[in-house]
């Protein structure tokens, strides 16, 4: 396979804009409403039809020149968030965590209240709060979901007040964003992930309905409940052969990840992903000098996994944004959600590499190829270097 340069150029404006749009509306799994509405606004905007599930996962539809081998495109509009477990005697509020998220990033944080009388702010603390009232004891005090409050910003003393309120076991409890968009390109708030994937996604449908037409149909998908491991399998067709899950990537110690460029993921915890259509990810990259690193998730799962685990016969590859501190105070660099967005152009553009996936069940004729030949080496003093057919002169 080799990938022409057909990338698009990004209105970097345009997706700053969108990420900050989205960052200010809460979205934690289970109350995706409001950002399921304003996606779905940006679709209309951009001229793309879309439908929507009984719940509000969206697959909105860019027309190629055939529809079936149709590619598609995934991120999640949901975040990680919290819900109401026990009404303190106090007037505070226990939580369990929506996803997964340590305590400790929940210290400190302002969130709100979504009750059924409506919506309340409030700040989760630990239960030893203050160093003037336990002294030292706030520094060893241990950390985890039983280990914090929700103080509600209203007259709430005790467990009746709260029930006065309206406030009641099973609210979802949003938690602030609080983005900062720093002139040198790097973006620090929480929920990045997907809120980022998402952004990228729109600048890339705006590139693309202003460009040529694809080869096939490409298909946007927004899901709503990634974070607690729901994906895209409700809303896959079977025209779909080939799906390209945007997330983030985890930049850390041990990871090979970077706030700069695409990260190829090769694997999750769900196993390898698809290896043509990764290989294809990394030679687009190639061929649009978008720069790449590739990395494997041992404990990630993406909108992909789904899918693939509820039977789906559909190609899948992961390309994320580099992402510092995932599921906490979150960093991320422009130059990332620009690459991707690029590559998300150049791999809707490119051309068909498999015309056999356009049928869901086929015979061997045009069935893919692994390599298996062996590799060209070295292997000691007198063997011929293989590029200047010259002895080796050990």
């Amino acid at each position: 396979m080799s990938q022409d340069c057909r990338r698009l150029d990004i209105d970097i404006d345009y997706l700053s804009g969108q990420l900050a749009a989205m960052l200010a509306i809460a979205s934690p799994t289970g109350y995706t409403d409001s950002i399921v509405r304003y996606v779905c606004a940006q679709l209309d905007r951009l001229g793309l039809s879309y439908e929507l599930t009984r719940r509000g996962a969206i697959r909105a539809r860019l027309p190629g020149h055939a529809r079936a081998g149709a590619r598609a495109v995934v991120s999640h509009v949901d975040t990680l968030g919290a819900q109401v477990a026990t009404l303190g005697p106090d007037g505070r509020l226990g939580l369990v965590p929506i996803g997964h998220w340590s305590a400790r990033f929940a210290e400190g944080a302002r969130a709100t209240i979504f009750s059924r009388k409506g919506a309340y702010r409030g700040t989760i603390l630990p239960p030893m709060a203050s160093g003037h009232t336990f002294g030292d004891d706030v520094d060893t005090a241990p950390i985890g979901w039983r280990h914090v409050r929700l103080r509600v910003d209203a007259l709430a003393e005790d467990r009746s007040q709260l029930e006065r309120l309206g406030i009641e076991i099973g609210d979802i409890v949003a938690i602030d964003p609080q983005p900062e968009f720093l002139e040198n390109g790097f973006i620090v708030s929480r929920h990045l992930d997907n809120k980022a994937g998402v952004a990228s996604m729109l600048a890339a449908i705006r590139a693309m309905v202003a460009g040529p037409r694809p080869p096939v149909d490409v298909y946007w998908l927004f899901t709503i409940a990634e974070e607690v491991g729901h994906g895209a399998a409700a809303i896959l067709l079977p025209d779909i052969a080939a799906m390209v899950a945007v997330d983030n990537g985890t930049t850390a110690p041990g990871q090979n990840s970077a706030e700069f460029g695409v990260t190829v993921a090769m694997a999750d915890e769900t196993g390898p992903f698809d290896y043509h259509l990764t290989r294809k990810m990394v030679e687009l990259c190639d061929a649009n000098d978008i720069r790449y690193q590739k990395d494997v998730f041992r404990y990630y799962r993406s909108d992909s996994a789904s899918a693939i685990e509820a039977g789906a016969d559909v190609r899948t590859a992961l390309v994320t944004f580099g992402v510092d501190a995932s599921h906490g105070y979150e960093r991320i660099h422009m130059h990332a959600l620009r690459s991707l967005a690029e590559l998300l152009t150049a791999y809707g553009l490119s051309e068909v590499d498999i015309p056999r996936d356009e049928k869901v069940m086929a015979g061997l004729k045009g069935f893919t190829h692994q390599p298996s030949d062996p590799a060209d080496q070295m292997l000691g003093p007198g063997t011929k270097r293989p590029e200047t057919a010259e002895p080796d002169p050990g």
